[in-house]
């Protein structure tokens, strides 16, 4: 329906109508003249036509964050009847939840949102209101929040005015409570080695007093002391300077205050430490001589003898990772899962060398490097030469029955690592599987499979927690006493205990030391951490019993540590004797020439090729075993030597000429060819949203149009590899953007024609949720005042403001009809003259000329009889009009006389 905006220019129609009447001169009473000026009119009062009537939808956005929700909910169903009681009968409100996701509730029924984010995902909740079908009806925004997004709303300010929807907001704030809070932990991104650089903390409080703090560098105490918060605020200032060897290094302060919002307590960053291409040496030996070989060759090696101390930083600026011979018990989790993303993402090489602790042997079956390396390392039946007798002593104590993601317990994922170890077992080996809790259960008695071992894992998966603790001594002492009378060559126990709550210990060494002696080997696995209460006594378990010890917090990855500990013990080999070496041609991978010289080895770890392996060598025994084998994954590339290179068995090797030669010829294969220039890769992280970068000059313009590049991430958390889309915002510059989660480290790597550029980590801030910054409620103020919001304290008024969204405004329209009035109102005054002119010209055309006889003037009319024989009456004279010239000579001589 039709509508104007400024109705009060009608006003002046009035006014034309007065002065077309009184006043003739501006010739109003013409009808084209007279129509424009209304027309005029018309387009001043800015009318539009409505095709959406009076009715609204208001989409209700409800913050159900972590740091919002207690102030939001009880709120929540006041807010929602006050705008159901005050709106009209064709108004809907439709409410939409939000925090790590985005929800619609739809009308003012349904569930609220229940679990808490630790993301207000507020611009993700604007998108999602604004982008939902429209059905030709009117539409505001109200938002119910503390005003803290964790994404910046910039962006939407261009959509929401081109769409026309105000945002109203509705703030809600806690009462002033006693609040410290880390602000930032400002540091420069990369640094060089030697250089010192300045660390920068800021830190805020609601009042002012003592703030306990602690200073860390990659988890490691440096500093332990008190701010003092002046004025609502308090500033920290550290320098340190690093070697280079580190990679990039987390830095990470805390607040040890017992305040109102804990979340924000703590903050992290990362430096990166510039050097040259760097080659990670994790190794078991002191002086290692292959980290001495391979300085010799030119490389900038990076050793690391303490393998536990390992973190995530460390791959950063890394080309390539050699392990060599340390088990995989001792290599953090995070590292071991961060290595199959610096492979296959960021391109980076691995090299798995061989000895007692390393492969199969060293527990590196289904860990996260299984998959990456060229050789299997699962003994295959045949080849083995022992039996294997093994006790599974289970904690079924009632922490065990505490829920984990997927619907399951804890006790169901020890119960599926428990049917894993026995299923990898073979025909000749047996088990038993005892549950513990106050007294040992004898669930499975030492039975041997050769009947298989499906009765048996079916009752090991059905063991349930049955409340109390463990008590260790008394399984350990079951499965001693069971496998005292086995005749197998190996027997070994594996004890899975909560680290938290192994109780009832006993005398427990000189049950261990009669155990060794026996024969029989132990090896724990601990759910927990090793800063748990019970985790020495763990430890020292696995000590005594010479084993290995495991440490794990997420219960998922329980199965994965049973097939390690399994493999380790009955389906690997190490074999101690001397064996030949043949070159194959599978070397001609990495290099021009076949290995030559080298025609025995002292030792190696019996593996099996995968297929699309390279082998460089194998053994010429029975086996043909790989002895170097190779092949690329992803964007990197990955080597196994099955041989040592260093210690006790490497004599052989390291007496070889070529030794040097071939420990080159592999760390330049590993590390990758360097990256073209020309391109550069630069990261940004705005509070949980990160920023990618690249940057290519006109030598790239060809080969990028010919195969777009790729940007990949990795999470910490996860092994998912995961794509972000491109944008192009100018020539030569891509941009592509995610939102990550709390508390996150992100790596990644851009692909570009063959090149890779890695990056990372970036740590996501922890208490993002938490850090309450004054610039994004001003982001927020800002969008809706643009939008033609207001903060809102009477919701009742919402339905007052009636919009004008989705209307056709008419001016446009009206200006063109005025444009044609007014050209054919001028052509009629011109054309309407010339006619004129035109009919007098015409008429002199049709007058009869003059007769030069006068008497002939006048000729008699004869009537002509009609055919009924009456006379025809003459035509009626038609009046001529006089000449125009003559006319003109008559007005003119009246003029004179003054008529």
């Amino acid at each position: 329906m039709p509508a104007m905006e400024e109705p009060h220019w009608l006003l002046l129609l009035a006014a034309l109508a007065f002065t077309a009447w009184y006043w003739p001169r501006p010739r109003l009473r013409r009808p084209l003249r007279f129509a424009s000026m209304v027309l005029c009119v018309l387009v001043l009062t800015r009318p539009y036509l409505r095709d959406r009537g009076d009715a609204i939808d208001l989409w209700l956005l409800l913050d159900h964050s972590a740091s919002a929700h207690e102030l939001v909910q009880p709120r929540e169903d006041e807010i929602v009847s006050l705008l159901e009681r005050s709106k009209s009968r064709n108004d809907r409100v439709l409410i939409v939840e939000f925090a790590d996701e985005v929800r619609l509730r739809g009308r003012s029924d349904g569930e609220p949102l229940s679990d808490l984010g630790e993301r207000t995902r507020l611009a993700s909740a604007i998108t999602f209101a604004l982008s939902s079908e429209d059905s030709g009806r009117n539409r505001r925004l109200l938002i119910v929040t503390d005003g803290y997004s964790t994404e910046p709303l910039g962006a939407l300010e261009e959509r929401i005015g081109r769409e026309g929807v105000p945002l109203d907001l509705r703030l809600v704030s806690a009462d002033e409570r006693a609040d410290f809070a880390v602000e930032s932990i400002e540091l420069p991104t990369r640094g060089r080695p030697h250089e010192p650089f300045a660390i920068d903390v800021r830190l805020r409080g609601t009042i002012d007093g003592e703030a306990p703090y602690t200073f860390l560098r990659n988890g490691e105490k440096q500093v332990e002391a008190s701010a003092s918060i002046v004025d609502g605020e308090a500033r920290l200032h550290f320098s340190d300077r690093l070697a280079g060897r580190e990679g990039a290094v987390e830095y990470e302060i805390r607040l040890d205050s017992n305040d109102a919002y804990p979340g924000n307590n703590r903050a992290t960053a990362f430096i990166e430490i510039e050097t040259g291409p760097r080659l990670v040496l994790v190794t078991a030996y002191a002086a290692d001589p292959l980290g001495t070989s391979l300085r010799e060759q030119g490389f900038e090696v990076d050793e690391v003898t303490e393998a536990s101390r390992l973190r995530l930083g460390r791959l950063a600026g890394a080309r390539a990772v050699v392990v060599n011979n340390v088990p995989a018990a001792e290599v953090s989790d995070e590292f071991l899962e961060a290595l199959d993303a610096f492979v296959r993402v960021q391109g980076g090489g691995l090299l798995m060398v061989g000895g007692r602790h390393s492969f199969g042997s060293g527990g590196y079956f289904g860990s996260p490097v299984d998959e990456l390396l060229p050789v299997s390392m699962e003994l295959r039946e045949e080849h083995r030469t022992l039996s294997v007798a093994m006790a599974i002593v289970m904690d079924r104590s009632g922490s065990m029955s505490a829920g984990v993601d997927g619907g399951r317990t804890k006790m169901d994922l020890a119960n599926e690592g428990a049917a894993r170890s026995i299923e990898l077992l073979g025909p000749h080996d047996s088990v038993a599987v005892f549950a513990v809790d106050s007294a040992p259960h004898e669930i499975v008695p030492l039975t041997p499979l050769r009947n298989g071992a499906g009765a048996i894992v079916d009752k090991v998966r059905r063991i349930n927690s049955t409340g109390g603790g463990i008590y260790v001594y008394e399984g350990l002492s079951a499965a001693w006493k069971t496998l005292e009378r086995s005749a197998q060559g190996q027997r070994h126990v594996i004890l899975f205990s909560d680290a938290a709550d192994s109780e009832e210990p006993g005398n427990y060494a000189v049950l261990l030391e009669e155990m060794v002696r026996g024969g029989v080997t132990v090896s724990v696995i601990g759910l927990g951490t090793e800063a748990d209460a019970d985790a020495s006594l763990l430890r020292d378990i696995a000590r005594r019993g010479q084993g290995r010890i495991f440490f794990n917090a997420d219960p998922s990855t329980l199965p994965a540590l049973f097939a390690q500990e399994t493999v380790a013990v009955a389906r690997s080999a190490f074999l101690e004797e001397t064996v030949g070496l043949r070159a194959t041609a599978g070397i001609y991978e990495v290099a021009s020439e076949p290995i030559s010289g080298l025609r025995a080895v002292d030792a190696y770890n019996l593996s099996y090729l995968r297929e699309d392996a390279a082998a460089a060598a194998v053994t010429t025994d029975e086996y043909e075993a790989p002895l170097v084998a190779l092949w690329s994954r992803g964007s990197g590339r990955v080597a196994a030597v099955s041989f040592p290179l260093g210690g006790e068995l490497s004599g052989t090797v390291r007496r070889w000429p070529g030794y040097g030669d071939f420990v080159q010829t592999l760390g330049r294969w590993l590390m990758g060819d360097d990256v073209p220039p020309g391109m550069g890769v630069e990261t940004k992280l705005d509070g949980t949203t990160l920023s990618i970068d690249l940057w290519f000059d006109e030598s790239w313009e060809e080969r990028l149009a010919r195969e777009s590049p790729e940007v990949l991430l990795v999470r910490s958390t996860r092994r998912d590899i995961e794509p972000l889309v491109w944008e192009r915002l100018e020539p030569g510059h891509f941009r592509a953007t995610r939102d990550l989660e709390s508390g996150d480290n992100i790596r990644g790597a851009v692909r570009a024609s063959g090149a890779v550029i890695p990056f990372g980590p970036i740590a996501a801030p922890g208490g993002a949720e938490w850090d309450f910054d004054a610039r994004r409620l001003a982001e927020l103020r800002a969008l809706s005042r643009s939008s033609g919001g207001a903060d809102r304290t009477e919701l009742t008024s919402m339905w007052d403001d009636r919009l004008d969204g989705g209307r056709l405004d008419l001016r446009p329209a009206l200006l063109w009809v005025l444009l044609g009035m007014v050209l054919l109102e001028a052509l009629a005054s011109r054309i309407g003259w010339r006619r004129a002119e035109m009919g007098a010209w015409r008429a002199r055309r049709t007058m009869p000329k003059p007769s030069a006889d006068p008497g002939s003037a006048r000729e008699e009319k004869h009537l002509e009889p009609r055919p009924g024989g009456e006379p025809s009456l003459p035509e009626p004279a038609v009046a001529v009009a006089p000449d125009a010239t003559e006319q003109r000579r008559r007005r003119f001589a009246r003029a004179k006389r003054g008529r």
